[in-house]
């Protein structure tokens, strides 16, 4: 660890500076003959403290660049990886642990077991994520306090060996040495000249009697730390996405006329119509024709979105809801709500039944006791039919038996719905008897309603008398429902990360130094870009001052041991 004394000019330096903060003379190495090394104009920062307890060595840690370099090459890899196969979240009704294995084999197996196929959503993604906002904002604060101190309290004279030691650099006499003795009016009146036409090419300039710092474009030093607060704050609102409601991406599957409540949020959606317009033959390509495959020209869904005002996490209570929003969806033109977006993703022609309207009737004397309206996404607990009461004991959306034959459901989508009742009325054996209805007239058959209905079923039936009492959705419509709070914020995180690399891009800071002693001019420049720029607008202010010099003698060279 570098160990500093106070400087000759009298300035108390802190421990690891590498030039005075006053005079800038090397505390190290002092008649060397290399370049000097100006990042940060030598300024001491936290990460070079001497015995560094434990903040310190998590502050080094983050404060390291190549660990910033190692976190981010790590993190591009991941996402690499991330990409190899579809994520999890693309899918629509698939598992995951069956579809890669199936689709892709072995690798896909290895690809879901080891959590890749959902990459962006893990913890250890989003913990790399957080690594490297920390390192940017440690990497920042270690940096640009000891630049804001080392610029803000600039010296106008500095130490021969600080000029002598710079990139570009220059040594010579006044103009008028050698016909006379220069006097000390003389030196000021030539820095003068020199200041003006430094002015002219817009430095601003300050001088002090025969010594001079002139600088430009220093806002481009802050160009750096700017890309990394718009970096911070682009990294953080996409951990911000891990926050409940302020993001989601999910395909949901909405059958026509059947009202959808949006999980993790107080809407729900209802798809009040589906149409579906597809290519005329002589409009479709040979390839098509030659199918005989029906190509759609456009699909759009007819989408009603409530917001829920009470009793919404009631699941006995009816949702109070109020229409807040009506648009049609098309391709590419989503439904827009306060943040809240719907897009057109796919559609089916599977056909779901969404309500039945049997009526009950005494199978003997064709007797009609009354109509039933049962709903296939909430069904009632109790239904009354004339002197007859039938209560709600198991509802299956997709009837199914296992390998013992105890019912049960494959899905909670109403393919073959199939509803378990106890009855109870006139003529009952016994207060309350079972009693089974499938609304579909083939799983009626397959899974031998009347059968297990036994002697109730000689009895009663329930049947509708038309498909007038049938609502069937003929279209699905598969939407991607996206809320993205935090859009906003990676949008202003992306602007200031661009302002910030376009202002250490395009402009590039600029000092020049110079003092006069005894009638010998003294100068260094210095930048952190351009050097042939800076070098020329040296030349040419000599040149304009009265000395004649060639710019590429201005490049300090090291002389050869």
């Amino acid at each position: 660890m570098i160990q500093n004394t106070k400087c000759e000019c009298g300035h108390q330096n802190h421990i690891g500076t590498v030039l005075c903060e006053s005079c800038g003379k090397p505390l190290m190495d002092e008649d060397g003959s290399e370049v000097l090394e100006m990042k940060y104009d030598g300024v001491a920062r936290r990460s070079q403290r001497a015995n560094p307890d434990l903040l310190d060595w998590i502050w080094n840690f983050f404060s390291s660049v190549k660990i910033a370099i190692y976190l981010i090459v790590i993190t591009l890899l991941t996402s690499m990886l991330g990409t190899v196969y579809p994520q999890e979240s693309t899918f629509l009704n698939l598992d995951p642990s069956v579809y890669y294995k199936e689709t892709y084999g072995t690798l896909g197996q290895i690809y879901y077991v080891l959590g890749l196929s959902h990459t962006f959503e893990s913890w250890w993604y989003k913990l790399l994520l957080f690594m490297i906002g920390t390192s940017l904002v440690v990497c920042s604060l270690d940096r640009v306090l000891p630049l804001y101190r080392a610029l803000s309290k600039q010296q106008i004279r500095k130490h021969p060996s600080f000029l002598t030691r710079q990139k570009v650099t220059f040594s010579g006499m006044l103009p008028s040495a050698g016909e006379s003795a220069s006097s000390e009016a003389a030196a000021v009146a030539w820095t003068s000249k020199a200041a003006e036409q430094l002015r002219k090419k817009h430095y601003r300039v300050h001088t002090d009697g025969t010594a001079l710092l002139a600088e430009k474009y220093r806002f481009s030093r802050w160009g750096p730390y700017i890309n990394h607060i718009g970096l911070i704050i682009f990294l953080g609102a996409v951990l911000m996405r891990s926050i409940p409601g302020w993001h989601m991406d999910q395909h949901l599957a909405f059958p026509e006329g059947k009202l959808v409540k949006i999980q993790d949020t107080p809407y729900y959606l209802k798809n009040e119509k589906f149409t579906i317009d597809f290519y005329a033959p002589d409009e479709m390509s040979e390839e098509f024709r030659a199918k005989g495959q029906d190509v759609p020209k456009v699909y759009e869904t007819k989408a009603v979105l409530y917001e829920c005002k009470a009793n919404c996490s009631d699941p006995v209570k009816e949702p109070v809801l109020e229409e807040v929003h009506r648009q049609d969806i098309v391709v590419n033109k989503p439904l827009e709500y306060k943040g809240f977006m719907a897009y057109q993703f796919d559609f089916s022609l599977s056909p779901v039944l969404l309500a039945v309207k049997p009526s009950l009737k005494d199978k003997k004397t064709g007797e009609v006791y009354g109509t039933l309206d049962i709903r296939m996404d909430k069904p009632e607990e109790v239904y009354k039919a004339g002197p007859y009461e039938l209560k709600l004991k198991a509802y299956f959306p997709e009837f199914a038996l296992d390998d013992k034959g105890v019912p049960l459901t494959k899905s909670n989508e109403p393919k073959m719905p199939g509803f378990v009742f106890t009855i109870t009325g006139p003529g009952m054996s016994s207060q309350w008897e079972p009693f089974i209805y499938f609304p579909r007239q083939v799983d009626k058959v397959n899974f031998r309603q009347d059968e297990i209905n036994g002697a109730l079923a000689e009895k009663l039936e329930l049947s509708v008398g038309s498909m007038d009492d049938v609502t069937i959705s003929e279209y699905i419509s598969f939407l991607n429902i996206r809320i993205d709070r935090a859009m906003p914020y990676i949008w202003v995180g992306a602007a200031i990360s661009m302002i910030g690399l376009i202002m250490g891009f395009y402009w590039q800071h600029r000092r020049v130094w110079l003092r006069i002693d005894d009638n010998r001019i003294t100068l260094g420049a210095h930048t952190n870009k351009n050097w042939f720029g800076v070098r020329k607008e040296v030349a040419d202010t000599l040149q304009k001052s009265g000395i004649a010099v060639d710019p590429k003698s201005l490049e300090r060279r090291v002389a050869e041991s």
